[in-house]
């Protein structure tokens, strides 16, 4: 207890960064899942190819391997660039930034298909009676798909949120200072890594559990004003 008492700060730090590393791969990837799910339900053949495409590749290839490949591989091709267009000779991109891109990419292709399979869940007549009034498609999206879309994708959204949140710890391979990197080293430095290995478990626990609170309301809320409209 005393090493964790006087690493406490670091810490503190360490899990700061992790959920705001949590939070901004989240963002991304809901806006990466709702423009793959729009392109396979409504886009063109080409676009619908694309989305599929990305999605199987994704979902195909372990996260630390996709992680690796997008942080090391990105940054050698941005270098390359560079050098080619002679705009910079040497680059290297934040580690949270890659962190956060990375998990919002990878991410990106679960949420599509949580959002398409929330998609098949609106009932058709609704569809077909904003074709009947004489709706457009972006108008039919915006003002009757996307207001329920949220609600019937939140429980699988929030599986891929407890998932993602796992996740985070992988990008400490990339140097990121997060709460794994910090509790690793501290617990390296002190000789005592078991403690702080319990103490991040502890932490994402009580993540995890705070998570699940907030997603329990969240369901409670849409599914009530489901029964309401129904």
């Amino acid at each position: 207890m005393a090493d964790l008492w006087e690493y406490r700060w670091l810490l503190f730090i360490g899990t700061g960064r992790t959920i705001a590393l949590g939070l901004c791969g989240l963002v991304l990837a809901l806006a990466i899942g709702l423009a793959t799910a729009a392109a396979r339900i409504g886009g063109g053949g080409l676009a619908r190819r694309l989305a599929q495409g990305y999605t199987t590749f994704i979902r195909s290839v372990p996260d630390l391997c996709m992680m690796l490949l997008l942080f090391f591989g990105g940054q050698t091709l941005l270098n390359h660039f560079g050098v080619w267009t002679g705009w910079w000779d040497y680059l290297e991109i934040n580690a949270f930034v890659a962190g956060a891109v990375t998990i919002g990419i990878i991410f990106g292709a679960y949420m599509a298909e949580s959002f398409r399979g929330a998609h098949g869940s609106i009932p058709r007549g609704q569809f077909e009676a904003a074709a009947a009034v004489g709706m457009t498609p972006a108008q039919t999206f915006r003002l009757i798909t996307l207001p329920q879309l949220l609600g019937y994708a939140l429980p699988s959204l929030g599986v891929n949120w407890m998932v993602l949140l796992k996740t985070t710890a992988m990008v400490s391979v990339l140097g990121l200072q997060d709460l794994v990197y910090f509790a690793t080293s501290a617990g390296r430095t002190t000789r005592n890594p078991f403690a702080f290995l319990i103490a991040v478990m502890v932490i994402y626990l009580l993540m995890t559990a705070v998570s699940q609170w907030v997603l329990a309301r969240l369901e409670r809320r849409y599914t009530r004003g489901r029964m309401i409209r129904s």
